[in-house]
């Protein structure tokens, strides 16, 4: 976010979510990426669930390796900084950024960062000027909408009068409609992004209505007002009574105490099956939010390494568009004893070059069981390297996992998961595997 953070040492105010019901007509056959419910969802239908990072190309255009830095981690999205001209750019590389992320098999998240703080940044442009810069590239944009988003303009109004926010930002939708574009739009909140006085919470329903083709996703940027997990889950509530689409488009970690609730959001988003992008890799006036020191993905920080290879991080959970060919394997095991055993189901929830994460569902039978083993060889030389929920060993090819503690007992039919990150080289085929069940 190159900009200084401040330090809103506010409450979030509690202002109950608008149950207002949408009357508006049925929107026309989405094309590319749209919403579906609450879910951001590809042409197929498939959902898609971003995990990625923010990288600030407009600042440091010849770092284009950085895009295949942030893939190799395993992201599924980049959310690009890009400028109109009236702070920063202008930003006259978009079709060359689109092919960078095609190349690297990434959605492209656009913004337009000069909107930033409009109302107390006196340099800032309004939305109206991001929806001209957004028109003036319709060119390079018509035809990606299976691998764009457009970000209209990031954290669009500051904390002086942060109501303006809903008539701009529905205007601005309008006005890209009208101008013939059919892509998923992203539209962020007001007060530098974290609506600490809930303006887009309250009214982000009147922005959903403004858009022809009901295509919108809402995002919210997470720092310090966010440093306690009873706000967090709260603002996740608000939109999912709603039922309107919410993704965390920006948020860093607790380097100090009062920063946000990193953890809370890594969970939180994962439970919920929600989109989150991480600031930001690299180039930050203030390093501490840098994930890669100087751009060098052999060099992340603790922040980069936390977001990248740590629990609900992105690795752990990201999945590849399907539009790229992302379709992770899963098998069902076969049942030793179906009526008084267990069955085990082995998934690779997610691949990577060199690395995948997998996840094994053990289901009691007809009876219940006090506890499981579950064993598997591996045909394709993979490796465990870190386990969690399942206590698992490894001799050679053939691999074990006993239960925990608080897993073992299963009633009759009930379930419980442990998962894995590993290791693989040429293939990663899935495994049989055989559950045994104790009593």
């Amino acid at each position: 976010m190159r900009r200084n953070y401040l330090a809103l040492g506010v409450a979030a105010v509690a202002v109950a979510a608008s149950a207002l019901v949408s009357q508006a007509a049925p929107a026309p056959a989405a094309t590319g990426l749209h919403i579906s419910g609450r879910d951001v969802v590809e042409a197929n239908g498939e959902k898609f669930v971003m995990r990625g990072v923010n990288h600030p190309h407009v600042w440091y255009e010849s770092r284009t390796g950085s895009f295949a830095d942030i893939k190799a981690l395993g992201a599924n999205t980049v959310r690009v900084v890009l400028g109109t001209g009236k702070r920063w750019g202008p930003s006259d590389d978009v079709a060359q950024v689109i092919s960078l992320c095609k190349q690297n098999k990434m959605i492209c998240v656009l913004e337009v960062h000069d909107t930033t703080g409009y109302g107390e940044e006196q340099a800032a442009a309004s939305l109206d000027e991001a929806a001209d810069y957004w028109i003036g590239q319709k060119d390079v944009l018509a035809g990606q909408e299976d691998y764009v988003i457009i970000n209209i303009g990031n954290e669009p109004i500051g904390n002086t009068n942060a109501a303006q926010w809903t008539d701009a930002t529905a205007n601005a939708v309008r006005k890209l409609r009208a101008n013939g574009f059919e892509h998923l739009l992203m539209v962020d909140a007001p007060n530098w992004g974290q609506d600490w006085q809930n303006v887009m919470r309250t009214t982000a329903q009147t922005v959903w209505n403004a858009d022809e083709r009901r295509n919108t996703v809402f995002s919210i940027h997470m720092y310090s007002v966010y440093n306690q997990a009873s706000s967090i889950i709260s603002y996740f509530d608000a939109f999912e009574t709603m039922g309107l689409p919410l993704v965390v488009g920006e948020f860093g970690w607790r380097f100090a105490s009062g920063e946000v609730d990193h953890e809370t959001i890594l969970a939180e988003t994962q439970r919920r099956g929600m989109g989150y992008l991480g600031w930001s890799w690299s180039g930050n006036t203030d390093p501490i939010l840098d994930m890669a020191t100087n751009f060098d993905a052999t060099q992340l920080t603790t922040w980069g390494q936390r977001i990248f290879n740590g629990a609900n991080g992105i690795k752990a959970t990201s999945k590849e568009a399907t539009i790229f060919g992302g379709t992770p394997p899963t098998t069902t095991t076969t049942t030793p004893e179906p009526e008084k055993g267990c069955t085990a189901t082995y998934s690779v929830a997610n691949q990577w070059p060199g690395g995948f994460q997998a996840d094994v569902r053990v289901a009691a039978g007809g009876a219940a069981i006090s506890g499981w083993t579950i064993t598997w060889t591996f045909t394709g030389g993979q490796t465990v390297n870190q386990a969690w929920s399942a206590t698992v060993t490894r001799s050679g090819a053939d691999v074990t996992a006993v239960n925990m503690a608080y897993n073992g007992n299963l009633g009759a039919g009930a379930s419980a998961t442990f998962g894995f990150i590993g290791s693989w080289n040429g293939s990663n085929p899935v495994p049989a595997v055989t559950c045994t069940a104790r009593w």
